[in-house]
């Protein structure tokens, strides 16, 4: 085991990836802020649906988000070249951590994937070579690296790509009206738009979704096959960018492959001048159990919470119990209807509540399919109303469709959810049985 995690082998693909990701985590800085993404996520809203039990984590008021992002983008612009690295590396790590946990309007999968990213690259010594803390201090210049610094990655994008393949594996997704649905808002789009709408596009789409990120990883890590796959690659990733528009993503996703191809291969065609290391010397860290603590703990914990929602009771794709955090991307397609309504505890009068009072852009919607944002609406509710001098129960009468099929209701509306309790690993009751006919389509 110690020959294995801790031989040394050359950091090519280490050193390039850290100049890829800072220039990627640059542009996701700067491009929130261009694109008007900290404006209408993080400045417009009254307030934020904050991961629960993170509510400490508040935007900063005026332009305070603003000057934020702009201090995390200078922060990813030293992690690209290297500059003061691990400071740089960690500071962008906790901001962005801090901003993935204080709102959930926008949730991704890829800011999950950029945030433990930035954790893992902290750790590692990504600044050995071609930065200028090697540039400027010989001491941290380095050719090598600890064979279990490649592993991780590999590790951690095999359970991104499996988790996102099986995740796929259920009826809507195989019969391709979920990818005829998706294309169906593309049609406008210029050149492709008609021809995302062709039933064979839609067959490819679904099926090529769940081969590639089965077999990508096992593909890449194949001699034979490593190259083949890595054009399908970018052509996969760039055709996901170019239509769904998914931010730095898929180009993350490209960066990937260098940890797959060998470091003679990276040499030759990005850094002729590095001295190829071939040494491999085995280097015991003093620390090194508790190193293999963290990062056994740390697998353990991802292997384990795509699967959580299998303990809950009903389908995740009705009551999203488990969604989060568990690769399920670009998956399903959810609407939400209904009222809001408040009822005053001490006359017992009910009255319709508007949302528009609290909620603004994205968040007017996105709150009626998913319960933990439900459930902290209806507390905001109750807050704003104490405020106002009234107690008041609140109720939720609303009504979602999967995929494209009919309404169904999804909220118990006898249920007063601002008296109800949160509980992260237990269904709660007050989320209606998933219908039997919920896949049931629209003619």
């Amino acid at each position: 085991m110690n020959k294995f995690l801790f031989k040394h082998i050359d950091n090519a693909s280490l050193v390039l990836f850290r100049a890829v990701f800072g220039l990627l985590i640059t542009a996701e800085a700067f491009g929130a802020i261009a694109t008007g993404w900290v404006r209408k996520t993080l400045v417009e809203p009254n307030f934020t649906f904050n991961f629960i039990g993170f509510e400490f984590l508040q935007p900063l008021p005026g332009c305070g988000m603003y000057f934020y992002f702009v201090l995390m983008g200078i922060f990813g612009l030293m992690v690209m070249l290297g500059y003061k690295y691990r400071f740089s590396m960690f500071a962008y790590a906790l901001m962005w951590t801090s901003v993935y946990l204080m709102q959930k309007t926008a949730y991704n999968n890829h800011y999950y994937l950029m945030m433990l990213l930035c954790w893992i690259m902290a750790l590692l010594p990504a600044n050995g070579y071609f930065s200028l803390d090697a540039k400027y201090n010989p001491n941290q210049r380095s050719h090598s690296m600890p064979r279990w610094c490649l592993l991780i990655f590999i590790l951690q994008i095999g359970l991104v790509y499996t988790y996102a393949s099986v995740a796929k594996w259920y009826p809507d997704w195989l019969d391709g009206s979920v990818a005829a649905l998706f294309m169906k808002g593309k049609k406008d789009y210029w050149l492709i738009g008609d021809f995302l709408q062709l039933d064979w596009v839609h067959s490819v789409i679904t099926y090529v979704g769940v081969l590639f990120d089965l077999l990508i990883v096992p593909l890449l890590l194949w001699k034979r096959t490593r190259a083949f796959i890595f054009g399908i690659s970018v052509f996969f990733h760039l055709f996901n960018s170019a239509v769904f528009q998914i931010g730095i993503f898929p180009y993350m996703s490209i960066a990937f492959a260098l940890f797959f191809f060998s470091s003679e291969t990276l040499q030759k065609r990005f850094l002729k001048k590095k001295t190829l290391y071939t040494k491999g010397e085995i280097i015991l860290p003093k620390n090194k159990n508790i190193w293999i603590g963290i990062f056994s703990v740390y697998f353990i914990f991802q292997l384990a919470l795509p699967l959580r929602h299998w303990f809950f009771k009903d389908d995740v794709l009705w009551t999203e119990e488990g969604h989060r955090t568990s690769w399920r991307m670009m998956l399903r397609s959810k609407q939400g209807t209904g009222t809001v309504w408040i009822e005053d505890k001490k006359t017992e009068k009910r009255t319709r509540y508007d949302v528009n009072k609290l909620l603004v852009g994205k968040q007017r919607y996105s709150f009626k399919t998913k319960p933990d944002l439900i459930w902290q609406f209806a507390q905001r509710i109750k807050k704003e109303e104490l405020i106002e001098g009234r107690n008041v129960r609140v109720f939720m009468d609303l009504r979602i469709k999967v995929n494209g099929g009919e309404f169904h209701q999804f909220i118990d509306p006898n249920v007063d959810i601002a008296s109800e309790k949160w509980c992260h690993f237990k269904h709660h009751d007050w989320i209606l049985p998933s219908p039997a006919d919920y896949h049931k389509k629209v003619d």
